[in-house]
């Protein structure tokens, strides 16, 4: 049935059409619907026409027309708002409406983007988010009768938003905190998108974002990162560097300082595949280079020693199986039998002094050496110590000298290894003072101690030779050539022996042919120093070398019977241990427990031991784990490769797992 003229804004399939023309407008403010005014009628032929959310209120109280898409917005307040006051509908968001209500019937049209509204439309209140646009509705005679608005409900749009704000504050967060600098470049010339604070910290907080990396640290162009990022943007595979030395500056006018880092280059890619730029991640790994090349000089002084350690103990044996030859032959005159027993005697001598040396230090090391300690005068010592690098000096024309301010002074020591301390020092300096040198020795007292004093007019010390000397298989390269046999561990004896006397040893030299002065500290009979004897030697005996820290290790071989092994080893030194069979399983394993070390054979099933280093390395925490190859590959070439994959360490099978266990200790120290 069609409508009046005078009805046909209503003459519509909505809803909302229908329910305007079923509802008894008589004594509504409204008034019937062929009475409204023709602004009225024209806006909601508008609104009820629109798919878009849209209501209009008018007159003095606001009442509220609306179509079918608002309706769905208002929840449980349809259809028994129709016709309501406007601010009676929504009253719980009253106070927030009606400043939009005064604006819009004062004359103003405007826009609101998500609008925060607490609202009750579904029985309960929820945060709600729209966006409007308000709009004052003038009747026939120009006056503001009403307000008009279309809006949209951004609820979903916002939590969204919100949501994905929220997670890429706390990925950013995560970023931020990772223990190792990172940032994210993007395009062919590795243009900055973001850095974490750490990476900040290591590049003088310079500004990055948003700059070319060649740009922001010009410093590091030619040092071959620029190059190596390249390769991963234009290849897709990844780079790890380890130990990878670089020059760097905290900011302008700042000098360059030499560091040494672990990092990783991970290709970022688009839907479609394409590397759109790259993650880099890494560590400074200085302090552990520096450890690490500490180690190798180590090993090298201790290969040296050994080697030293072969000679001296080789030099005796001619002239004592050359003297055994002699005594041994018939006819031998007794002046001859006597020349051979004295070199017989002599050598002997000579090897029993290396081996005390040598077990002398071992038991410091060990800190199983007791002392004997007993009131001495500082007189005897000196006296017994001049009487013992008398020989030596005199045949070298040395003028020796001692000079003691009080002989009577008294000491809490063990008057031999206290005789061996100064002795050693005096015996040194004869052996690297040339001929007709002078050699002093002053004693005085200092702060409740005893100082000795020895110096030379000798060959003198670089600053190298300082830094060293007291260490173990350390020598002086310019002194080898001045070396008049031994092991080159006097001094370090000698500082071992000085400290179980609660006392201090130090060198110092103007340098190469400006001779050398040493200087003992012992603490003098009466202050803390003094203890019963028996109490020393009691506290030496009961230490004990540093107990190893406990490691989690992770062991991958598909020969069982060695992985086996090698397992229970490590367990009976106190270390935590999984085993793998094939280079799959150590991969899973390895993500599932991150172990503090990775032993793995190369020729595996599944992946091999290259494979799952790179995968171990590429993980975040990746660049912590000690990882070792143990192989029966052995050339250069093999190590090399290892290297390259991420290994820290090349063990040939096979080896001797002492030399494992060793690793792992120094890794947990």
């Amino acid at each position: 049935m069609s409508l009046k003229p005078e009805l046909a804004f209503l003459n519509g399939r909505s809803v909302m059409a229908r329910l305007m023309r079923e509802k008894q407008w008589a004594g509504t403010p409204f008034g019937p619907p062929q009475e409204w005014p023709q602004s009225l009628r024209s806006v909601v032929d508008l609104m009820l026409g629109s798919a878009f959310p849209m209501f209009v209120a008018w007159g003095p109280n606001l009442n509220t027309l609306y179509n079918d898409a608002y309706g769905e917005i208002m929840g449980a307040k349809h259809p028994d708002g129709l016709g309501k006051p406007f601010l009676e509908i929504w009253h719980e968001i009253s106070e927030d409406l009606q400043p939009l209500a005064r604006r819009a019937m004062g004359g103003e049209a405007f826009y609101m983007e998500n609008l925060p509204l607490r609202m009750s439309r579904h029985g309960y209140e929820e945060d709600t988010w729209f966006t409007f646009s308000w709009s004052p509705v003038l009747d026939e005679s120009g006056r503001i009768a009403g307000m008009y608005c279309a809006c949209t409900e951004t609820t979903r749009m916002v939590l969204a938003e919100q949501h994905l704000r929220a997670r890429e504050g706390w990925l950013q967060s995560l970023f931020d905190q990772s223990p190792g600098f990172a940032a994210v470049v993007r395009g062919q010339d590795h243009v900055f998108e973001m850095a974490n604070e750490a990476y900040y910290r290591v590049t003088g907080n310079r500004e990055l974002v948003g700059k070319a990396l060649a740009e922001a640290l010009p410093e590091v162009r030619e040092q071959g990162f620029i190059d190596r990022l390249d390769s991963v943007y234009k290849s897709g595979v990844p780079f790890v560097g380890r130990s990878y030395p670089i020059t760097m500056n905290k900011g302008l006018n700042a000098p360059n300082y030499e560091a040494y880092v672990d990092f990783m280059y991970q290709p970022l890619r688009d839907a479609a595949g394409r590397v759109q730029g790259i993650f880099i991640q890494g560590h400074d790994v200085t302090e552990q280079h520096h450890a690490q090349q500490a180690l190798r000089e180590a090993d090298q002084q201790k290969d040296e020693f050994l080697a030293t350690l072969a000679h001296e103990l080789r030099n005796p044996l001619a002239p004592l199986r050359s003297a055994a030859h002699i005594l041994s032959a018939p006819g031998v005159s007794d002046e001859t039998r006597a020349r051979a027993t004295e070199v017989i005697s002599r050598q002997v001598g000579h090897m029993s002094h290396l081996l005390d040396d040598l077990i002398d230090i071992a038991r410091i090391t060990q800190r199983r050496l007791s002392l004997k300690k007993q009131l001495v005068e500082v007189g005897a010592v000196v006296d017994a110590a001049f009487e013992a690098a008398r020989p030596l000096a005199e045949a070298k024309k040395h003028k020796l000298t001692a000079h003691v301010t009080n002989r009577s002074v008294r000491l809490m020591v063990d008057p031999v290894r206290m005789t061996q301390v100064l002795s050693n020092l005096l015996n040194n300096a004869t052996k690297y003072t040339d001929p007709g040198g002078s050699i002093d020795l002053n004693v005085g007292a200092c702060d409740g101690a005893l100082r000795f004093t020895v110096s030379d007019n000798g060959i003198g010390l670089t600053q190298s030779a300082l830094k060293t000397m007291f260490v173990m298989f350390a020598q002086e390269k310019a002194a080898l050539e001045r070396s008049e046999g031994g092991l080159g561990i006097g001094l370090a004896l000698v500082k071992g022996l000085v400290e179980l006397h609660g006392g201090t040893v130090s060198a110092s030299s103007e340098g190469l042919g400006r001779g050398s002065r040493f200087v003992v500290t012992i603490p003098t009979a009466g202050t803390a120093a003094e203890q019963p004897a028996a109490a020393v030697a009691a506290e030496a005996g009961r230490a004990e070398p540093e107990a190893t820290a406990s490691r989690l290790v992770l062991l991958a071989d598909d020969n069982q019977d060695a992985s086996d092994l090698m397992a229970e080893l490590l367990r009976m030194c106190g270390h935590i241990v999984h085993t793998a069979r094939n280079g799959t399983e150590a991969a899973e394993m390895a993500l599932r427990h991150k172990p503090d070390v990775l032993v793995l054979d190369i020729g595996m099933p599944g992946l091999n031991g290259y494979e799952v280093a790179q995968q171990v390395r590429a993980q975040p925490w990746g660049a912590n784990p000690l990882i070792i190859a143990a192989t029966g590959w052995g050339q250069e070439q093999d190590r090399q490769k290892a290297t390259q994959a991420g290994f820290d360490l090349h063990l040939t099978k096979p080896f001797d797992p002492r030399m494992l266990t060793d690793i792992i200790a120094q890794r947990g120290r």
